[in-house]
């Protein structure tokens, strides 16, 4: 390349640079392409809603840089997406080339959606209970009723696989056909650092309660209420070098437009993640995390008590091989405590998010999920 044609290239992507970045100062939006798939809300109740989404008009969608056909028959039994708490559900339907739910639709299921809501300190009495014996069973009611069909399938990710779990736990549904649970920790005492803590300080932790006779239980929620940014900052902290480098990628892509609309998107869903209700914090801290009760097979949810073995439908769990959260072991858990037959553990390329929603999901999480639901769905 001559020097003058240099010269310009580089002053074209200055100029771009100046431009796109005072576009992003004042209509960040325009660079946010996730939730662009068109759905009906069949159901509100308060924060939480539930999302049917319509059929794709293509014949063919783009997964990443590969085309996928759209099946035009759709699947007897409908599935249903559960996100976790602390992101939106915007994670399902991330970019248009990188979205759980239009690939599902694309492969001939009838795709309904979770959306627990945008969380602030004023939903701090939102316990494991909402969600678990409130929303949940409403939730699956308005499904079935929508869709025709009792059986349903779950494909959850993180905590959505472990609200997913206690439901079944809970309700003993017998209608629920299928469930998938992605990168959830089911035993976290064996999860990484964390869990070796949470480990350490279970039987110190029990013995302080019942000396003192006191329990994080009796303490007000407003006072255990997560904020967002708590949130996104411990997941940034997983990664440090990591985020530093993405950074700077993004400064020396400042000029392409396209290559910014993906990287602010996928910031999103770290930078603003939702608060963690100060009520459910408190159930998890005791039930889940101290006292490792799910990994254990038995949990109290408020007055009625989770027996995992229960659950009869089959189940397909993952694990990334590089989460830094979630270990393999502590993902692996949710096949021990359910009595299912048909049951299968997958161990996949990416860590927490990669492992759901990476680039690299599509051929792995994703396509291993729709090929094992195939020829359960009929």
């Amino acid at each position: 390349m001559k020097r003058g044609n240099i010269v310009a290239n580089v002053a074209e992507k200055a100029l771009w640079s100046v431009i796109n970045t005072a576009e992003r100062k004042l209509f960040g939006e325009n660079f946010i392409i996730s939730n662009s798939t068109p759905y009906d809300v069949i159901y509100r109740d308060r924060i939480m809603s539930v999302r049917h989404y319509l059929p794709l008009e293509e014949s063919q969608i783009s997964v990443g840089d590969d085309p996928l056909e759209v099946n035009q028959n759709t699947y007897r039994v409908p599935l249903v997406l559960v996100p976790p708490l602390a992101a939106t559900s915007m994670i399902f339907d991330l970019m248009p080339y990188r979205s759980v739910v239009r690939y599902f639709l694309a492969k001939g299921f009838d795709v309904y959606l979770i959306d627990w809501g945008d969380v602030t300190e004023d939903h701090s009495d939102l316990s494991l209970e909402t969600y678990v014996l409130e929303w949940m069973p409403a939730a699956m009611q308005q499904i079935r009723k929508v869709s025709g069909q009792e059986d349903v399938s779950i494909f959850s990710y993180c905590m959505g696989g472990l609200l997913s779990l206690m439901y079944a736990a809970v309700s003993g549904d017998k209608h629920i056909k299928n469930m998938i649970t992605v990168a959830s920790p089911v035993d976290m005492h064996s999860s990484g650092v964390a869990g070796q803590v949470l480990s350490t300080i279970y039987r110190p932790a029990q013995i302080i309660s019942q000396l003192m006779n006191i329990s994080l239980l009796d303490l007000p929620a407003r006072y255990l209420h997560v904020p967002g940014w708590v949130n996104s900052l411990a997941f940034k902290l997983t990664s440090p070098v990591g985020n530093v480098v993405n950074y700077f990628e993004m400064l020396m892509n400042m000029w392409d437009r396209e290559y910014l609309k993906e990287h602010l998107t996928m910031s999103q869903w770290f930078n603003e993640m939702v608060d963690y209700p100060g009520e459910t914090i408190k159930g998890m801290a005791v039930h889940m995390m101290i006292n490792n009760r799910m990994a254990k097979g038995k949990m109290k949810i408020g007055t009625e008590q989770a027996e995992f073995k229960k659950i009869e439908c089959s189940i397909l769990a993952f694990a990334g091989d590089s989460d830094k959260l979630v270990s393999t072991s502590a993902a692996r858990k949710a096949l021990d405590i359910v009595s299912s037959e048909d049951k299968e553990f997958c161990v996949v390329p990416g860590g927490h998010a990669g492992v759901f929603a990476g680039a690299k999901a599509p051929g792995n999480t994703w396509a291993i999920s729709a090929d094992w639901l195939e020829s359960r769905s009929n």
